[in-house]
């Protein structure tokens, strides 16, 4: 390789002790000859290649059996990353001469990997060429998971549903790989490379499953039944006062609309909610009163330090709004017992039983990784031996216990971390964080519908805000958001300090003014980018450098005004829906196309739906 060559070649996984076990059917007189080599994944320009070598010292042994061969040999070499050919072998001692099973196969050439175990674990790598083939890759000195998290990298492999063993590989756009490599992959938070672990892989399909269900949503998203537009101008008629509608129908004639959001309203925030206030909203058996009124108040300026560790147990429902001081004594007493129970079960079990539950040891694996770079400059989590480290480990760990089909997902500590920085107890944090997680399930799950949803929904709602920023994004292949995925995954966690974190997600929790109030976030976030990013002129990496780059940059009191401001916004706009004979040209509809007519209907549909879930507040 040249100098400028070697500048441009990236080794993004190297090992050695990587043996072939090669057979007389491959030019071996030996059967139980075992050639060791070194495995390599490569990134060169715009391809990224799999490729062995023989280990330099194992090329005398070799040597031996290749000169009772003939004079030539089939010799895997990438041509073009594409194909193969049939290379005359030489006698000579030549320092760059390969050995006859040395092979390198470009990753988009791969159709699929079968996992084996025979007391070592070893890959078999299927190509799209049926008529080629590459040897069996044994791992005797470990090695496998790391090869196959290094692959994730460039391509998606998802479990074949005919066959567990077997991982089918495809290779996504360059781009979206970039993105969330870009977006995501930083020394602290190494989700989307680390979020799959093989040993559960029916549990959390990691990267794959992550760009699988974006892959889904670009075509879900097309495919998805709309409302009839007179149904819908039917149910908006009902939610949204002064809209104008005519539902006068007739055959063959077509909809035209017209969506008027107009201005947006200037919104104002309040001081946060006082341990005096909070006290007066109790009557003497300790009982909330007025509940409506302190959401909105918690809505409107969250909440002092000092009362959220009680607060925060009503905003999630550990304590019923309607109960009493007694009540909620009697109710703790009950969740700490549960809890320990649940804590035993796990703390006894031996070394012999966990070698024995192979999700059990990668639950506590990950949890134990992801402790240790949990909020570590936060006071609570901060230095060696820190008891808060330790409270977070048995709290995931016992979560487990809780839920042992979901278990432990990376990212999960992050949503636990503040709830136990404020409570500052064991039991209380962690009922708390059932709570949370009751509502954030299926973000982890392994279909992870919740966040094909979310992305769905926030795509769709952009359109209906600001269609000229949207179109920008979308001729710039960002129009499904990919960007935000981190926003949605943990609520903000990585993107904002760690007390504008509290007030936001208090905030969320009141349901107001609609249950899904952080979509609105992120709508409010990208409306304060939006004139940068278009008047630079942006590309698809640069959204998502610039989108990652605001990380610990956002200011939330401007968030929440803005997020509130477009709420009230959609709340009042009118949507004008009349029926006119169709033009003879085909395919014209008035002066709306039947894409925009596909957009208007989408978008009133958001509309709608965010309406229908206000609360009966006097909001």
């Amino acid at each position: 390789l040249s100098v400028a060559e070697l500048f441009l070649l990236q080794v993004i996984f190297d090992h050695e002790g990587i043996f072939l076990h090669p057979t007389p059917d491959e030019g071996s007189p030996d059967q139980d000859l075992l050639v060791s080599g070194s495995l390599r994944i490569i990134e060169k320009d715009s391809s990224s290649v799999v490729e062995w070598a023989q280990c330099p010292g194992e090329k005398s042994q070799t040597r031996q059996l290749l000169e009772t061969q003939q004079s030539y040999e089939t010799e895997w070499d990438m041509v073009n990353a594409v194909s193969f050919k049939k290379k005359n072998y030489t006698n000579g001692e030549s320092d760059h001469e390969r050995s006859r099973w040395a092979f390198s196969v470009n990753i988009s050439d791969l159709k699929s990997i079968t996992v084996k175990e025979e007391g070592w674990t070893f890959l078999i790598l299927q190509l799209k060429d049926s008529s080629s083939s590459v040897p069996a890759l044994h791992f005797h000195q470990g090695g496998s998971r790391e090869f196959l998290d290094s692959l994730r990298r460039f391509a998606l492999l998802t479990e074949s549903p005919e066959d567990e063993t077997r991982l089918l590989v495809s290779t996504p756009n360059k781009a979206l790989s970039q993105s969330f490599e870009n977006l995501l992959d930083d020394n602290n938070f190494g989700l989307i490379h680390k979020f799959k672990r093989d040993p559960y892989v029916a549990t959390l399909g990691g990267f794959s499953k992550v760009t699988n269900y974006i892959y889904d949503a670009l075509r879900g998203t097309e495919e998805q039944q709309q409302r009839p537009p007179e149904e819908v101008a039917d149910l908006l008629g009902e939610v949204i006062p002064g809209l104008e509608i005519n539902q006068q129908e007739e055959p063959g004639f077509e909809v035209i609309t017209r969506i008027d959001l107009g201005t947006r309203p200037q919104v104002s925030r309040v001081e946060p909610v006082s341990a005096d206030y909070w006290s007066k909203h109790q009557d003497p058996e300790g009982r909330i009163e007025n509940e409506a009124a302190l959401r909105q108040r918690i809505f409107k300026g969250g909440l002092c330090h000092a009362v959220r560790r009680e607060a925060w147990k009503f905003l999630l429902g550990y304590y019923p709004w309607t109960s009493t001081l007694e009540e909620r004594k009697s109710l703790q007493k009950t969740k700490t017992d549960e809890y320990f129970r649940m804590k035993l079960q796990w703390k006894s079990i031996s070394e012999e039983q966990e070698r024995r539950n192979s999700r059990l040891r990668d639950y506590k694996s990950l949890i134990e990784k992801d402790v240790n770079r949990t909020d570590r400059t936060n006071r609570f989590y901060e230095g060696l031996n820190n008891p808060g480290l330790t409270l977070l480990h048995d709290i995931l760990m016992t979560y487990c216990m809780y839920d042992f089909d979901l278990g432990y997902v990376q990212g999960m500590s992050d949503l636990l971390s503040p709830i136990l920085f404020v409570m500052e107890n064991e039991v209380d944090a962690f009922w708390c964080f059932v709570s949370f997680m009751d509502q954030m399930h299926q973000n982890f799950e392994e279909q992870m519908q919740g966040m094909k949803t979310q992305l769905i929904q926030l795509s769709t709602l952009l359109r209906l805000l600001d269609l000229a920023f949207w179109n920008y994004l979308e001729s710039q292949e960002s129009g499904y958001l990919y960007f935000c995925f981190r926003w949605l995954l943990i609520r903000f966690k990585r993107e904002l300090i760690f007390s504008d974190v509290l007030r936001l997600w208090e905030v969320m929790w009141t349901e107001l003014p609609c249950q899904n109030f952080h979509l609105l976030v992120c709508c409010a976030i990208l409306d304060s980018e939006k004139q940068k990013i278009m008047e630079e002129n942006y590309g698809f990496n640069e959204i998502l450098k610039h989108i990652n780059e605001l990380s610990m940059k956002l200011n939330i009191e401007e968030i929440l005004q803005k997020a509130e401001g477009i709420y009230l916004q959609i709340r009042s706009c009118k949507v004008g829906v009349r029926f006119s004979p169709p033009r003879c040209e085909p395919g014209h509809h008035g002066n709306v196309t039947p894409t925009q007519l596909h957009l208007f209907t989408e978008a009133v549909s958001t509309n709608y739906q965010f309406c229908t879930e206000m609360r009966d507040t006097s909001y």
